[in-house]
């Protein structure tokens, strides 16, 4: 999850509205880079978007957000 990525680094999840993360998929271990692969992700509005649908996730999902320092309000 990308907000755990965040959270690892940052230790919270106090996401500006327009923060991109930046993911790099693959095996890093290729020494050479080659396999891996960057992935761009609106984390900021997808953290906002979160917050406002609420009510909308199953408990499961809020445990989850909470678990890595999700702010509900």
């Amino acid at each position: 999850m990308t907000a755990t990525q965040f959270y690892e680094r940052e230790g919270h999840l106090r996401v500006p509205r327009k923060h991109v993360e930046t993911l790099t998929i693959g095996d890093p271990s290729d020494g050479d880079g080659e396999g891996q692969e960057q992935h761009e992700t609106r984390l900021g509005a997808w953290v906002s978007n979160q917050r406002s649908r609420a009510a909308s996730l199953t408990p499961e999902r809020v445990e989850q957000l909470s678990t890595v320092g999700m702010r509900w309000t």
